[in-house]
């Protein structure tokens, strides 16, 4: 085996800040315990839910520092590396393996987009350069461009790329990648209003927004399907699935802070240019936590 896979409930984490703007390190460390105590099995950070695209180069490094210091090996702690400029996305990486997170999350190169080669080149580049997992990010609606069912495949080969976030919502697409599984290479739902459907094509856990605030309730219908209860994960993602759309109604991490603030973790605002959500977005919330038994 290549590296040893993560099975389970990934939380993608936000960052929390400060009135002024700034990282609430003291804020970072609770949401960190709080996964901790409720059966997180792995922490993104500095991915999309975490507003990595605000944050300067210094603040990375700072959040991965705390961050891997704070989690201090319990569970592994991947970081979002990932930029439209490969130099970019190489160098972040790099720093990120010496601060010593455990993974990496690499996307597609948003914008400046590229032909299939360049795809292919822009991932190997950075997996050739260290020598901890690195896990590949397919979210075209984000990003206006998506990783072909081929380079999947030629990647899927490279020893340190061990799986896909799929975050298309395209059950097809995921279909063709799911044929280039094995024990060295997984797929994550991306998505989760998809968690049980993406796990039926032999996911390996889900990369969430939901466990933000439902971190056992997520890490249980992965691990439920997972141990062949497939019926209780089944209720699970229905019984979650208009919370989940709430969490979803504007672009995230918009509303999910929103629900976090709403339970009281106070994790602060947003970065320009997102910013606070409307009051429809969050009467929404409200009825879809209360029903969740969040309120």
């Amino acid at each position: 085996m290549k590296h040893n896979i993560i099975r389970g409930s990934i939380v993608a984490l936000v960052t929390p800040f400060l009135p002024n703007g700034e990282v609430n390190y003291d804020k970072l460390g609770e949401l960190v315990d709080f996964h901790l105590e409720n059966q997180t099995d792995a922490l993104l950070i500095l991915g999309t839910t975490g507003e990595s695209s605000t944050m300067s180069h210094e603040e990375d490094d700072e959040v991965c520092r705390y961050v891997v210091k704070r989690v201090a090996k319990r569970i592994p702690v991947i970081a979002g590396s990932g930029s439209n400029s490969t130099q970019t996305m190489l160098e972040k990486s790099k720093s990120f393996e010496t601060i010593g997170v455990d993974g990496l999350l690499l996307i597609t190169p948003y914008y400046n987009k590229t032909n299939e080669e360049g795809m292919y080149l822009h991932f190997k580049t950075v997996a050739d350069a260290v020598s901890i997992p690195c896990i590949l990010y397919n979210v075209p609606g984000r990003t206006g461009c998506a990783i072909s069912e081929n380079s999947v495949c030629r990647l899927a080969q490279h020893p340190n790329i061990i799986g896909i976030k799929e975050a298309s919502g395209d059950i097809t697409y995921a279909a063709k990648i799911a044929r280039h599984l094995s024990e060295d290479f997984v797929m994550y739902s991306g998505n989760d209003d998809m968690i049980v459907s993406m796990m039926s094509l032999g996911c390996a856990g889900v990369i969430s927004v939901l466990a933000n605030v439902l971190p056992k309730e997520t890490h249980d219908m992965v691990f439920d399907y997972l141990n062949g209860d497939m019926e209780k994960a089944k209720e699970a993602q229905l019984r979650y699935l208009d919370l989940v759309g709430a969490l979803f109604a504007e672009v995230n991490p918009i509303p999910v802070k929103e629900a976090l603030n709403l339970m009281g973790m106070e994790v602060g605002g947003y970065r320009l240019p997102l910013t606070a959500p409307t009051q429809a977005t969050r009467e929404r919330l409200k009825k879809a936590m209360k029903e969740a038994g969040l309120l």
